[in-house]
């Protein structure tokens, strides 16, 4: 066993870890930030990208140990301190772009780092950029919209699904 820090959505976090340890697994199982999710232990999801100094990763391809002074921010340190959504979060629910939720932690924090990159994607940016997350409930059509809504991008005429009032 050994000790590893970091911080996670501008908090100190430490813990004690085995060498095989993964991050996402130091998130959920001794910070209690269950937001990351685990969906095919094999980095072929995206249900738990994370940000680590800046960059999106899957934290499931990452060791804990790996992590070792970082910043790491996940899906729980996304919304303001009094709940209220941020603008990717908000254009998810505005448009829908989530179902059942699971892939929608990783969706999210793929969204941002995208809208950090390329702040006014095309529809084929964004279909392009979210290859490495896979949606099992929504058909992607509504994600997209709320990735052009949260970037600023008129949505209208964008055809499937429901669009915010």
């Amino acid at each position: 066993m050994s000790e590893v820090s970091m911080t996670v959505n501008g908090r100190p976090a430490r813990g004690r870890i085995e060498g095989r340890t993964l991050l996402v697994q130091f998130l959920r199982e001794t910070l209690g930030l269950t937001g990351t999710h685990v969906g095919c232990d094999t980095s072929q999801c995206g249900a738990c990208v994370v940000h680590v100094n800046g960059l999106a990763i899957k934290s499931c391809t990452m060791f804990a140990a790996e992590a070792e002074g970082a910043t790491v921010d996940t899906i729980e340190g996304q919304a303001a301190p009094d709940g209220t959504l941020n603008i990717i979060q908000q254009a998810f629910q505005d448009y829908h772009g989530l179902q059942c939720g699971f892939c929608t932690p990783g969706m999210v924090m793929s969204t941002a780092a995208l809208l950090k990159e390329n702040p006014k994607p095309t529809e084929q940016e964004i279909r392009s950029y979210l290859k490495g997350n896979i949606c099992r409930c929504t058909g992607y059509h509504n994600i997209v919209k709320a990735i052009l809504a949260a970037s600023g991008q008129d949505v209208t005429g964008i055809p499937g699904g429901i669009a915010a009032e």
